[in-house]
């Protein structure tokens, strides 16, 4: 197995037991960062391609505001459930299957990251709420991605998102909280009122299962904004 399919290999498992890893470790809560500050390199995009942007704005209050210019993500349909956890671990096997190259040009294609989970939260604690995952596509596969059943092609224009780090592995009791309070964070600004929905949220995951410190979760609020708002 080379290098690069352990980085794949990695990051399923990471999807597979990001639930489950806390408990494994009586003492893991030392290798956690829930408190990570805005603005930190994931480790992980220093070795496999992520999506460039440009940082616009620097709170204090621990978020920033990004454009990506453009980018490309391959994404499954919407999946009930009432775990983010287990949502995204469905839809990662979509797409872990689809680089393996299980799509329509059997052609392989090179881990990337963040792994992009969209949420669209229930009414309820016992209700299901609607998980989008995706994958982004890496740059030398944008102009012509393999296409592949049950996965939908998105591509992005220029896109603005207020942004959250924390760090730790990622658990269904704590993800609500954490978009709540970049939610919150943001009001009273000038940000505020340009939030494109307070109901729905997309959680970015970019570590492996192996890398206990320094680990970086973010959760994403996409912006209706121009940069002549500026």
């Amino acid at each position: 197995m080379g290098f690069n399919d352990v980085l794949k290999l990695s990051f399923l498992m990471s999807l597979l037991s990001s639930s489950n890893l806390r408990g494994s470790f009586p003492n893991s809560s030392k290798f956690e960062d829930k408190n990570a500050k805005v603005g930190v390199f994931p480790p992980t995009c220093s070795r496999i391609e992520c999506p460039k942007y440009d940082v616009m704005f620097a709170s204090a209050n621990g978020f920033e505001v990004r454009r990506y210019n453009s980018s490309v993500w391959m994404s499954t349909s919407p999946i009930d459930d009432i775990s983010l956890v287990e949502a995204t671990t469905n839809g990662f096997l979509q797409l872990f299957n689809y680089i393996q190259g299980k799509n329509e040009y059997n052609q392989q294609i090179e881990m990337t990251a963040p792994v992009l989970t969209q949420v669209k939260p229930s009414d309820g604690p016992f209700c299901a709420s609607s998980f989008i995952v995706s994958f982004y596509v890496p740059k030398i596969n944008q102009e012509n991605p393999p296409p592949a059943k049950g996965l939908q092609l998105q591509r992005w224009g220029k896109t603005y998102v207020a942004v959250k780090q924390f760090g730790g592995f990622v658990a269904d009791l704590e993800i609500g909280m954490e978009a709540a309070a970049l939610y919150a964070s943001l009001q009273g600004t000038e940000w505020g009122d340009k939030v494109d929905s307070a109901e729905s949220y997309i959680v970015a995951q970019y570590n492996s299962p192996f890398e206990f410190a320094d680990r970086v979760n973010e959760i994403w609020l996409m912006l209706h904004f121009k940069d002549s708002d500026m």
